[in-house]
């Protein structure tokens, strides 16, 4: 099963970005749709594939896509994009299943909830609540899963739910 408890409350699409950090993706509906092409065909720089660029792009995808969907969509681009930069999908490296299905869903009830009236929107609200909040799933997993080797290859659940609040 994709979905897992989720600890954010409902999305408010009205208010703005209150990041720090400013992405040159988010400027634009062009500008966002340049980097999700740019990252589908391989040609997004390594060093651009950042936690806060992982959100948007689930972001982008979860607009339309139902989870499982946005899962695969994210599963394929990840995997694609780590051979197109070099980067080794091993037991130790690179795609990690766990991480990607948690965040496929964690970002997808998300926008699912927040009923944005544009995907720039909606990926605006995705980094501004996710993008600097990479550690996110300790909330949900009582042990170091990224560095566990089956929930790498394999779709681990939670162990734990968060506190409320």
């Amino acid at each position: 099963m994709l979905s897992h408890p989720s600890a954010a409350g409902s999305a408010d699409s009205t208010k703005p970005a209150d990041n720090s950090e400013t992405f040159a993706f988010l400027e634009s509906d062009a500008a966002l749709q340049h980097f999700v092409a740019t990252w589908k065909a391989g040609k997004l720089p390594k060093s651009a594939w950042t936690h806060a660029a992982h959100v948007a792009t689930a972001a982008y995808f979860a607009f339309d896509h139902a989870l499982e969907a946005t899962f695969a969509i994210m599963k394929a681009g990840i995997l694609h994009h780590n051979t197109s930069v070099g980067t080794p999908n091993t037991e130790d490296n690179g795609y990690h299943e766990t991480l990607t299905r948690f965040w496929a869903a964690e970002i997808g009830e998300f926008v699912y909830r927040g009923h944005f009236a544009s995907r720039l929107n909606a990926v605006r609200a995705a980094v501004a609540a996710y993008g600097q909040n990479r550690d996110r799933y300790k909330l949900f997993y009582s042990f170091d899963v990224v560095r566990d080797r089956r929930a790498r290859r394999e779709w681990v659940a939670p162990d734990r739910e968060p506190a409320a609040g």
